[in-house]
């Protein structure tokens, strides 16, 4: 054939139209689907089935075109019409007019799905969404005339909801947003939007002796209707059977199928003896109230639940967990406290490999202990499938990818958690931290002014939001937050924020607010704060002319360090620091090769590791090595880390600290102090 004839048959039989007008409209349904999908929640594999099909149909309707013609008696197929026939043409304006109305629509469709993709990161709102099959199970009311009593109806509360929260087509939310509210609220339907929830349960517990009388009722959020209520008597060694029924009756009023899995779950009885099981509830509180004292009293409970019922395995798992949180905090990272772990971690497995709570702990001590990041996260994900609305499985994932060096992915799981738990104060204030790390600073900024609503009394959010303002060289409006929060940033320890803004600010006079940093210098237990804040509070002494106070303060800090090395050698916060106290007195090579030990101890662990490289690089500057500090420095800069001081270093701060100081003048430094574009 020749070619000008195919053209021209081409032309002809409208191929290049049909051509032209699929192209635009296929273009227009993916956009179509690329919007609506996401917008609706359906899965994401419906709008990978319409990209396929629109693509496999773009030849089908060439061929069609070729084959078949419309003509005036109808369409009729190619070789039954003559070639000198001629064929309907489509208006060529009109045909104009169309392909632009259907690629305008496209094409803002596709802007729309640009700047959404673009678009800043939501942070948790005051107000979550609601979801029909949601319920906060509220404090439980003690009614016990012995009000040492208070936490058997509180541990009760706590089992009910942790039955819940296995049953897969809830949302439950945790136990950390619920206990701040009364047992019997004012206003039902405010906190039904304050935790995103449709229902509401209520109840009382009292004991007497052996026996146990328990009210429970449930109740519509938006209209304040009861839809069921029940009461239960029953004596202490038939109290799993009210949790169970308890949790099946809310199930059953919520239309949510139990599968036979779940319900071998929920009539689980954990121990035969009422006796341990009242140990193991008190230490179920004890742990909920989240400091120092209650974490020693709640392993002192657990301990004495698996003492009086050895086969108790939720009592394991839950020691367990103690022993992790105290390790993961820093406070005792011995080979006491890890085997203490280990045992208590085979135990629980011994007994009931396949309890959720026990997979928790196995995570959980995977995390801590061994620290294998990319197991205990596998663990975790596993977990999720069959505990969907545990906030824990949830942040522990957003912890564990944060140390794999995976910030977006830990933000992500972070924001999970906070639907779940939307009320606690430790998630929200690390969710700020984690988007201050990967310098993210305006999403960290809203979500510091959503929490602060929230929590209006609490300082804390405004001392990371003046952390946020240093980090981008704002001394001016950081100072204006803490003015008037010193006394109370220093109480919940937030000195090293004081601390660094004085530092920046090169105060000649020490802030007085700082001077109970010193009595850090001798304690047993190094927070990060206090550690932080003792390092900048020495600096300052001897900025301000006071040496000897300065050296006399570093001699202890280092000497209080080496006594707690000999029984923690692997606490790469005791060696970095100590490594700091070496360099303030002067002995360099001993300091640079601690810094070296705390970078080594943490090479595994992205999240320390940063904070490891930022002190090794600031005594590296400090003794003025610039071939050694100044790619150090470049490296921290297009990497996520938590700061050593709070915020990860940027240019604004290389251009401010003095720690630095000694590298001014050249080239490669003051390039790094330039600002990026954005």
């Amino acid at each position: 054939m020749n070619p000008r004839n195919f053209f021209a048959e081409l032309k002809r039989r409208n191929v290049y139209k049909v051509a032209v007008a699929y192209a635009v409209v296929g273009w227009l349904v993916m956009q179509i689907a690329a919007t609506i999908v996401p917008a609706l929640h359906l899965p994401d594999a419906i709008t990978s089935a319409v990209v396929v099909l629109v693509l496999l149909g773009f030849p089908i309707a060439l061929v069609i075109s070729w084959a078949f013609e419309m003509t005036p008696e109808g369409m009729k197929r190619t070789e039954d019409v003559s070639p000198n026939e001629k064929l309907p043409q489509w208006s060529r304006r009109k045909f104009v007019a169309l392909i632009v109305v259907l690629a305008l629509l496209a094409a803002g469709l596709f802007i729309y799905q640009v700047f959404r993709g673009k678009g800043p990161a939501a942070e948790p709102a005051t107000a979550a969404p609601t979801v029909e099959q949601s319920i906060a199970v509220l404090p439980f009311e003690n009614l016990s005339e012995d009000k040492a009593n208070a936490f058997f109806a509180s541990g009760i509360q706590d089992e009910i909801l942790t039955r819940l929260a296995k049953i897969n087509s809830l949302k439950v939310i945790s136990r950390t947003s619920t206990q701040q509210y009364q047992s019997k609220p004012a206003s039902v339907g405010e906190i039904g939007k304050q935790l995103g929830v449709a229902h509401i349960l209520e109840g009382s517990v009292q004991k007497i002796g052996n026996a146990v009388h328990i009210n429970v009722q449930l109740i519509k959020a938006a209209t304040d209707a009861h839809l069921w209520a029940e009461s239960y008597n029953r004596k202490l060694d038939d109290i799993f059977a009210v949790e169970a029924e308890v949790a099946t009756a809310i199930a059953d009023q919520l239309n949510a199928k139990l599968s036979g899995s779940e319900k071998q779950e929920l009539a689980q009885k954990p121990t035969d003896n009422p006796v341990a099981y009242e140990a193991y509830l008190r230490g179920v509180t004890q742990m909920a109230q989240d400091n120092v004292e209650s974490f020693d009293a709640a392993a002192d409970s657990f301990e004495e639940a698996v003492r009086l019922d050895p086969k108790f395995a939720l009592a394991w798992a839950a020691l367990c967990h103690m022993q992790a949180l105290v390790y993961l905090n820093n406070r005792d990272m011995s080979p006491v406290r890890r085997a203490a772990a280990e045992r208590s971690v085979n135990e629980a497995v011994r007994l009931q490999p396949q309890l959720p709570e026990v997979q928790l702990a196995r995570a959980t001590y995977q995390y801590a202990f061994l620290r294998d990041f990319k197991g205990a996260r596998e663990l975790l994900q596993q977990l999720r499938v069959i505990w969907p609305s545990n906030a824990e499985i949830v942040q522990l994932m957003g912890w564990i990818s944060a140390r794999l060096g995976e910030y977006q992915k830990s933000a992500d799981y972070l924001d999970q958690a906070n639907a779940l738990n939307p009320r606690d104060h430790f998630v929200r204030r690390n969710t700020i931290v984690i988007h201050i790390a990967m310098r993210d600073f305006a999403t960290a900024l809203r979500i510091a002014d959503n929490a602060r609503q929230i929590w209006p009394s609490d300082a804390g959010f405004e001392g990371v939001k003046a952390q946020i303002l240093q980090a981008q060289g704002e001394l001016t409006q950081a100072q204006s937050i803490l003015d008037p929060l010193t006394p109370q940033l220093i109480k919940n320890q937030f000195a090293e924020v004081i601390a660094y803004q004085a530092k920046l600010r090169r105060t000649k006079q020490p802030p007085a607010a700082l001077q109970e940093c010193e009595s850090a210098a001798d304690k047993p237990n190094f927070s990060r704060a206090n550690l932080a804040a003792l390092s900048i509070w020495t600096d300052l002494l001897e900025t301000s002319g006071d040496k000897p106070r300065s050296q006399a303060l570093l001699t202890r800090l280092r000497d209080s360090t080496e006594t707690l090395l000999k029984e923690q050698p692997n606490n790469w916060r005791l060696v970095a620091f100590r490594a700091f106290a070496l360099a303030g007195v002067g002995e360099r090579d001993e300091a640079l090769r601690g810094a070296d030990e705390a970078v080594a101890l943490t090479t595994n662990d992205a999240r320390e590791h940063g904070i490891a490289l930022e002190i090794k690089a600031r005594l590296l500057a400090r003794f003025g090595d610039k071939d050694g500090a100044i790619p150090l420095l470049q490296h921290l800069l297009e990497i996520s880390y938590d700061g050593a001081y709070g915020p990860p270093l940027t240019p604004a701060l290389l251009r401010l600290d003095s720690d630095f100081d000694a590298l001014r003048g050249n080239p490669r430094f003051e390039k790094l102090c330039q600002d990026k574009e954005p």
